[in-house]
Parts: C-alpha cells; structure tokens; sequence
C-alpha cells in the first residue's frame, strides 16, 4: 500500500519487507529479497509458492534464485515437457532430460527437432540465467539528520520558558505556605508567654513615669487634612496608554485559504486571480484564461454568501468552508468550491443524452464545460482525482468526435473526404452504444460511395459488439450482415483513402 511505497522510496527494506508480508504481496516480496540479496528468504518464497500450488510463482522464484532444476521441474509439473526437455538439455541435466523423453515418447511424442530451431553456441543462442549479485547487502539506506528551524527553536525554548516559570510558582507557594506556618507558632508563643494582663509582673503604669505633656497639642491635624483633600489630584497624571487596547485582528478567511492551500480553487475563490492563474499556468499549462473565466468568477462567488442586515446597514459577507463539520478551523480554514464531482459526471450524462439524440452542437456545450470546471475542482481524494482525470479523456474525445461529425457535414458533397472522415469517427474513444452509432454511419457511408472492402470492416465490427445481440439492433444486425455479403462479393474500393485501419494512429 502507500505505507510499503513510501518506506520503499526511503530505503526502508524492513518496513516494505513487513508490508508486502502484511498484504501477502508474494511477487513484490521476491523481488525484493532478490534485490537485497537475502537469497535464503527468496528460498523460503520457493517453498510456499510451492505450498499454495502458485505454478508462476515458483517458476518466478526459481528464475530469481538462478535454479535451473527447479525451472526444469516446473515446466515437468505443468504439463510443458518440450519446453523442460529443452531447459534440462541446455543446462546440461542430461539424467532429467532422458526421463523427460522417455515420458514424451510414452505420450507418443518426439523430441526429435526439438534443439534443432535454437542456434546454441551463438550469440542468439541461450544462455545460462543467474541472479545479479547485489553489490551492496546492507540494511536500510543511510538517513540524513536534518537540524531544527528557527520556529522548532523558539517553540522548544517557549516550553522552556513556561516549565521555568512553573517551577518558580510552585517555589513561591511552598515558601509562603512556610511562612505561614511559622507565623502561627509565634502567635502560639505570644499568646503563651507574652500576653498582657495584671500579674504580668511590669507593675503600675505610674512607675515609668508621664512624659507625654511635654509633646504638646501640635500633631500635624492640618497637613493630614490637606493630603486627604487631595486625594483625587492624581488622576491627572494617568498616561494614555493606561486605558482599553483593541485585541489583536486575527486572519482574514481569504487570507488563509491562499495560505493553506496550492490548488487554483482555493485560491480563486479567495479572490486571487494572479496567483490562481499563475497556478493554473504552471500545472496544466493554461495560457489562454478566456474560456475559464465564467468557471473562476463561478468559484469567487460561490466561496461566500452575503446575509442582509438591518435596514439602512449593509450585507454581512460569510465565508463557505469545507473543513468545519467538526467545527471551525481557524487558520486552518479551506473555502466550499461550488463545482463538485457529482455536478461534473452529471454535465457528462447529459452531454451523453445529446449526443445520442443527435444534438452535437449542444453537447460540446456540455462537454466543453466540463472541460473548463475541472481544474477548479477540488478532489477529496485520489480515487476523485481519478475520476477527474477520466472525465478529462472522456471530455477530450467527445468534443473530438463531435468536430469530425461537423467536418463531415461540410464534406457531404466529397465521397473521398467524407468517408475519411466517418472512419476517423469510428476510432474516437466513444461509449458502446454511441460507437454503434458511428460504425452504422460509416458502414452506409462507404457502402453508398461503393468502397466495400471499407464497408465490410466496418460491418465485422459492428457484428462484433456486445449491443447487437438483443433484440432491439435485430434490424441493425441483418442489415449489417447484408452489407457484409454484398462487400465481399464485391470486395472492391471505389477510391482511395488516405486510411488505414492496420496502423495505430492518435486523433487530436
């Protein structure tokens, strides 16, 4: 799976080692030890391909450890006794070649001439398979370490920072919970031997004397009069900076999505044009942006949804996201594409029901406009992105079909170019039921310009597909038939063509 591609493209053998054996790839697990060099697990391979009753399979295994008695034995075993008589006399196993004979001959068989069509000693000749040595036989591919950045480093020492300021607040509460504690035994001990009281042996107040006359009756009454009065006198020294402070402006949706994402979609739908053009640009090439510009506007507008206010107030802009199921995602935030997979196939189906019903013009509509929302779909998954590679093939022959279907309107009055062309239309990639269509076409064609040898190919073919056995092409097919009769009698062109159904060619 991904995870045995992924340690493979590392050099990790251990892990794709356990995933082939995880999946019981056996094919890729041979390779492997072949590649490694464990020939003692390749050996192992040999025996439960032997186990499962896998003929390929232990011939596969016996090819990659270079064993030729077990080659020889494998072909024995699968009822190939020419090919392992040959294998055994080329290998020099002359005990194993005689009982082979003498088994071919008991099937009143010969190996006479058997070795006589194989030129030994040439350079065309056979010559002895042996496994490659692997040069290196070590484990996994060396790893390079690669250092921390500058946000790894200021991350650690932020955790740093809070674990130290932790550790000072958990001193701090165990020295005040001290304190505390040795606070209550003082007053454990004023209480017990420092208490006041009449029999605490310091006598009368009288003894030390009255030397408070001598103060006077001046206490300062008029300046704590004069400070409590201007208790208020401060205010007018608060700086401006004392007051509320606006919270820090977070990330706009739009600023996001062109952040987190490389697709075209998203960032369009962020309205970045330059840069989802420039996307566009450097994966599929795109230079010409008129023909998707309808779908990339149809993108902009589709990321948001504008909620009227209150009157006299203005509309409320919301962003669509797709990632918010479980929430909303803050930065993480992707925009909800207007054009989906489903809306695609659905602009197939019916660019399908036109074309069968023979409106050309309004299915390359269809096609056409699939073709321009595909590189603004996003695709959840690759079994999507598939999907969509698909619909772009499936895109690009309709529409290619469609155009030769209109050149051989304009070519009606050429017999030479117009059953060129209703050839050419039989070669396009189409469903089953629309090439039926376009064989039945170009069979009448060629039959009507009197090139039978071309009527009759087509007609084989036509005979040949899956749709002619039921009962509604019964018509169809005795009409095919008929042509086919007729133009092998004839078994005649009438022009020539600059056609040929033997040669592989591609039509753009």
């Amino acid at each position: 799976g991904e995870l045995g591609a992924e340690a493979l493209r590392q050099g990790n053998h251990q892990v794709v080692e356990m995933s082939y054996q995880r999946k019981k790839d056996f094919d890729r697990l041979s390779f492997l030890y072949m590649l490694t060099g464990d020939s003692e697990k390749l050996r192992k391979m040999l025996k439960i391909s032997n186990m499962r009753n896998d003929i390929m399979g232990r011939y596969h295994n016996a090819l990659l450890l270079g064993d030729a008695e077990e080659r020889v034995a494998v072909l024995e075993a699968s009822g190939n006794l020419p090919l392992a008589y040959i294998s055994a006399k080329l290998h020099g196993l002359e005990d194993t070649a005689e009982r082979i004979k003498v088994a071919i001959e008991t099937q009143e068989g010969s190996v006479d001439g058997l070795l006589d069509k194989i030129p030994v000693g040439t350079k065309a000749g056979g010559r002895l398979l042996q496994p490659p040595t692997p040069i290196v036989r070590a484990g996994n591919w060396p790893t390079l370490e690669i250092k921390k950045t500058t946000l790894e480093d200021l991350s650690a020492a932020d955790a740093d920072y809070e674990e130290e300021e932790e550790t000072h607040a958990a001193t701090a509460t165990d020295t005040a919970a001290s304190g505390a504690a040795w606070d209550n035994d003082f007053a454990l001990e004023d209480d017990a031997d420092l208490g006041g009281g009449d029999d605490d042996g310091f006598g009368d107040d009288d003894a030390w004397g009255d030397d408070l006359d001598d103060l006077g009756d001046d206490f300062g009454d008029d300046a704590a009069a004069a400070i409590a009065t201007d208790d208020m006198a401060g205010l007018d020294q608060i700086s401006d900076d004392a007051g509320f402070s606006m919270p820090t402006a977070g990330r706009p949706a739009a600023g996001c999505w062109a952040a987190n994402s490389s697709h075209a979609a998203d960032h369009m739908a962020a309205g970045g044009a330059s840069s989802a053009m420039q996307l566009l640009h450097r994966q599929i090439a795109a230079s010409d942006f008129s023909t998707l510009k309808n779908s990339m506007v149809g993108c902009y507008l589709g990321a948001t949804v504008s909620l009227p206010g209150v009157p006299g107030s203005g509309s409320i802009v919301v962003p669509l996201m797709r990632n918010d199921a479980s929430g909303h995602p803050g930065n993480d935030s992707l925009p909800r594409t207007s054009y989906t997979l489903k809306n695609l196939v659905g602009g197939v189906r019916q660019g399908y029901r036109l074309f069968q019903t023979g409106k050309f013009n309004d299915a390359k509509a269809c096609f056409s406009d699939v073709l321009t929302q595909i590189p603004l779909t996003v695709a959840e998954n690759r079994k999507d992105a598939k999907e969509l590679v698909e619909l772009v093939e499936v895109c690009r022959e309709y529409i290619t079909a469609i155009r030769i279907k209109g050149a051989m309107s304009e070519a009606a009055a050429n017999p030479v170019r117009s059953t060129e062309l209703s050839a050419y239309f039989t070669h396009c990639n189409l469903q089953p039921v629309h090439l039926l269509l376009a064989l039945r076409s170009a069979m009448g064609t060629a039959f009507k310009n009197k090139n039978y040898i071309t009527a009759a190919s087509f007609a084989r073919r036509l005979l040949e597909l899956p749709d002619m056995r039921s009962e509604r092409n019964a018509d169809l097919r005795n009409k095919a038939t008929k042509v086919l009769q007729k133009s092998e009698q004839m078994a005649r062109n009438e022009h020539n063509l600059n056609y040929d159904e033997s040669r592989s060619f591609q039509i753009d």
